[in-house]
């Protein structure tokens, strides 16, 4: 039996920022993961942090997260998201030592730069202080071991869980089981479920074990399960979001997305090697873009130029080394390359082009840059696009506080969640580079609150 004030099941961003939050506010504090390493999925991301920009708002910010989430989002939860942003940008840098770029990005449905990409455009870059300051505060992560029931009390309270210790995900049968007592609460932080191929096609058809993942094998859903057991309420577990800037040419996340989300959308475009004409507004939210490559039915062939490279700042190496993208000296090049009518797509560049020059897009209103210009400079690069499932916004339902509520919409005593296993934050459309943000502001919320839950003996 092991006995600790808070218990933490989920290794990710939101669940370490959780515990960090709850050591510091004085409870003795405990983190379960089912691998054998920290991270999840949160340690693959490109570390990028949406918090407010120049001439930025919480009011815009939370306009434009409701405006992708087709105003599915719980406004409650998208309104702490927005005004929460900046100061929990604050607390990695100031409090934790995470380092970010001098620069500010801007992804699809944003309407300003508000994305800080950490140094190393890599989610590492933010899990190596995270972990530090969990060991400046003596907090232990127990590896592989993996959440099997919650325990509550005769009033419902949760009082612990059963964790199967020595946990394989090569053999889940594997492992010895493990009580563990909580005087306090418990704060799920387990992610999404975008590899639980069941689980996902029970919610959308579509997804079958055909469609990839950008996520690791392990991002399933038997925590939301669980938590779903005792009364805790879904939401909105249908909406289920594919990432536009995946490539078919490799698996998982992969080179493609960097330079995809980096390069291509802002400064390049897409193009459907079929007709050799551009395909949408390659700044448009994630929802969109996926839509608009599945309508066209076959990958898609994102395109951007040497000086499109030069101002993103982004190496290149791996991807080419990998053959995952391709580097032509001559537009021709890449259109033979990549089987393009070679006369459509000069128009379609030159159309492009003019547009940057006049500063207006005819064809699909892309909003531009202040720095765009025309793709002209070789050596010009390509990728192959298709989605694959990246995240999924449905999950548990919390409030403001970031207690599980119940079907009933009263908070679960001793009961907290944060990040992906979350639903409602995001609606329909989850913004890129929002995630981490929304794992930090609520995780801290969700750590806080769960040390200050009612002492259970």
């Amino acid at each position: 039996m092991v006995e600790v004030d808070v218990l933490v099941v989920g290794s990710g961003f939101a669940g370490l920022v959780a515990a960090i939050e709850a050591a510091t506010d004085g409870a003795s504090v405990l983190v379960i993961e089912k691998m054998r390493a920290a991270g999840g999925n949160s340690i693959i991301s490109d570390g990028g942090f949406a918090a407010l920009g120049e001439q930025d708002s919480p009011d815009l910010f939370y306009d434009d997260l409701v405006r992708a989430g087709q105003g599915l989002n719980q406004p409650e939860l998208a309104r702490i998201l927005a005004e929460n942003a900046l100061d929990a940008l604050a607390w990695s840098r100031g409090f934790l030592g995470v380092e970010y770029l001098e620069r500010l990005e801007i992804f699809g449905g944003h309407s300003v730069a508000r994305c800080y990409t950490a140094r190393g455009r890599s989610g590492a870059s933010i899990m190596r202080p995270l972990l530090k300051k969990l060991e400046e505060l003596e907090v232990p992560i127990r590896y592989k071991s993996r959440l099997e029931t919650i325990r509550t009390d005769t009033r419902g309270r949760v009082t612990g869980v059963l964790v199967r210790y020595g946990y394989d995900h090569a053999d889940p049968a594997a492992g010895s089981g493990l009580d563990i007592k909580v005087r306090r609460g418990v704060v799920l932080a387990t992610g999404g479920f975008g590899a639980d191929v069941a689980f996902r096609t029970l919610h959308d058809p579509r997804l079958t074990a055909e469609v990839d993942t950008t996520n690791k094998p392990f991002a399933t859903a038997e925590a939301l399960i669980e938590a779903m057991r005792l009364g805790a309420a879904p939401v909105q577990l249908s909406h289920i979001q594919l990432g536009p800037w995946a490539s078919p040419d490799e698996k998982g996340y992969g080179e493609a997305p960097g330079f995809a989300d980096y390069i291509v959308f802002p400064r390049g475009i897409i193009v459907d090697p079929s007709t050799g004409r551009r395909v949408c507004n390659e700044l448009a939210d994630r929802k969109i873009l996926a839509d608009a490559l599945l309508d066209v039915g076959h990958p898609c062939i994102g395109i951007a130029d040497a000086q499109a490279v030069t101002q993103a700042g982004w190496n290149l190496d791996k991807g080419l080394r990998k053959g995952i993208l391709k580097k032509f000296e001559t537009l021709q090049a890449l259109a033979e390359g990549y089987g393009i009518d070679s006369v459509e797509l000069t128009k379609t560049v030159e159309r492009f082009n003019s547009s940057v020059a006049n500063g207006s897009d005819q064809e699909f209103e892309k909003p531009f840059l202040d720095d765009a210009r025309p793709l002209q400079i070789p050596p010009y690069y390509g990728v192959r696009l298709w989605p694959k499932v990246h995240y999924t916004m449905g999950g548990l339902a919390i409030n403001a506080d970031a207690a599980v509520l119940d079907t009933q919409g009263n908070p679960m005593a001793g009961l907290f969640a944060a990040g992906e296993l979350v639903g409602g934050v995001h609606g329909a459309c989850r913004l890129g580079s929002c995630s981490i943000t929304e794992c930090f502001v609520f995780g801290r919320i969700a750590g806080k609150n769960a040390a200050r839950s009612e002492i259970r003996v």
